[in-house]
């Protein structure tokens, strides 16, 4: 990587004060001020040159820095309105660097990018990083890895297999949509300001086909968000969210071979899977 490096964090003071910025709490702002970590990212992403890349969040341009070094094409979404004229200046003479000043959430990513196969590097802000997650992959855009930075018990929720206390709504829907594997722990004093708890860069490879069959994917996930809406609820209890007898249910359940007495905790992707076609053909 070529110098200085945004990640410094003598490099990245400089810029803050230059420029008169503050981390927002209101937007999750910590900045990033480790090199090392920025190249865990970049090589988790497996950046290879002319890549297409959508980072979410760029902030001063730390990660940015690193992927297009690399060789990548990125275009950046960035919600704070003072840092596209701030990314000018810290990555002028760069090529390759499309910044959009937007909310990801309210953004047409798939026209954005262009209807390519492209990948996602981001450093998430940790109050928003489950609806991201969610829109990009509920949205079946063409993406083929998402490579996040995320807060570490978020990371552990995303890769949770069933029946630990992080096994949850989360974990099905990243699992049924990715693979997911975390490559890196990062520690509170590669940020500045450091947060309060560990973070993780967590790798999800996208699935060109889901990881169960279902006939109707939108029910599939209300029988997930019913099945751990309460987790004290046995499966049974839980599914009557649904609006549908219990006389049903309980036939889905011995259908799918799902005791009515389980919890949703406890219960597979092809368990879920099971259960949610036993119920469209009840």
């Amino acid at each position: 990587m070529l110098t200085p490096q945004i990640a410094d964090k003598g490099v990245t003071k400089h810029i803050l004060r230059s420029f008169g910025l503050h981390a927002s709490r209101r937007l999750g702002q910590n900045f990033l001020i480790s090199p090392a970590v920025v190249r865990g990212v970049v090589d988790a992403a497996e950046i290879a040159s002319g890549d297409h890349v959508l980072e979410i969040g760029p902030g001063i341009g730390t990660l940015t820095q690193g992927l297009l070094e690399a060789g990548a094409e990125v275009t950046a979404v960035e919600l704070d309105k003072k840092l596209p004229a701030v990314l000018a200046e810290t990555l002028r003479g760069y090529e390759h660097l499309t910044v959009v000043q937007g909310d990801i959430l309210k953004t047409d990513i798939g026209a954005l990018m262009g209807g390519e196969p492209f990948k996602v590097a981001a450093n998430l802000p940790y109050y928003i990083t489950t609806p991201i997650l969610l829109a990009l992959l509920e949205q079946k855009l063409p993406i083929t890895r998402i490579v996040t930075m995320v807060q570490k018990e978020v990371a552990e929720r995303m890769t949770a297999p069933p029946g630990g206390k992080d096994y949850g709504a989360l974990s099905v829907a990243v699992q049924y949509h990715t693979e997911p594997e975390i490559v890196l722990d990062v520690p509170p004093n590669c940020f500045l300001p450091a947060p309060e708890v560990d973070s993780a860069v967590i790798v999800c490879v996208v699935r060109k086909t889901p990881a169960v069959a279902v006939k109707d994917e939108p029910l599939f996930f209300r029988v997930v968000k019913a099945a751990f809406g309460q987790r004290r609820k046995t499966i049974a209890n839980a599914l009557k969210t649904l609006g549908v007898s219990r006389e049903r249910i309980d036939g889905a359940l011995s259908a799918a071979d799902v005791a009515t007495e389980r919890r949703g905790e406890t219960m597979s992707l092809a368990e879920f899977a099971a259960v949610t076609d036993a119920l469209m053909e009840d």
